[in-house]
């Protein structure tokens, strides 16, 4: 089976904030805007931000919400400092392991969101 993309739903309860804090503060372009649910273009795919969802004011557990949107860089510290002039908290600025760095933050429903430096030795890691 040859898949076309791959997209992913992110059902929320802060809808009209998660909308603003990807399209704003992420500054993902928007591919469809409707109604009920927004569509963000992401390489090779999509997120859709959803109405329906059920929010809470600090990161969610995994038992809440097993999912972690990661969003990988070139330069962790650049786009760190990027986002927390656009406001963003970072709860943990650098992370390092043996396959990389990540920072973590959450949108306004308290879905985890982490920014990924990756090395060759991640289990993500795309070579050219």
């Amino acid at each position: 089976m040859q898949f076309r993309e791959f997209g992913l739903i992110l059902f929320v309860e802060r809808y009209e904030e998660c909308i603003s804090f990807y399209r704003n503060i992420l500054r993902l372009k928007v591919r469809n805007d409707k109604e009920t649910l927004v569509s963000f273009e992401i390489s090779n795919g999509y997120l859709m931000v959803e109405n329906g969802g059920v929010g809470s004011k600090k990161e969610k557990s995994r038992d809440r919400n097993p999912t972690v949107l990661r969003f990988d860089v070139d330069s962790l510290t650049t786009a760190v400092n990027e986002l927390e002039s656009r406001g963003v908290i970072f709860s943990q600025r650098s992370l390092k392991f043996d396959w990389g760095s990540i920072a973590v933050f959450n949108d306004p429903d308290g879905n985890r969101i982490e920014l990924g430096e990756l090395n060759s030795s991640s289990g993500s890691f795309l070579e050219n």
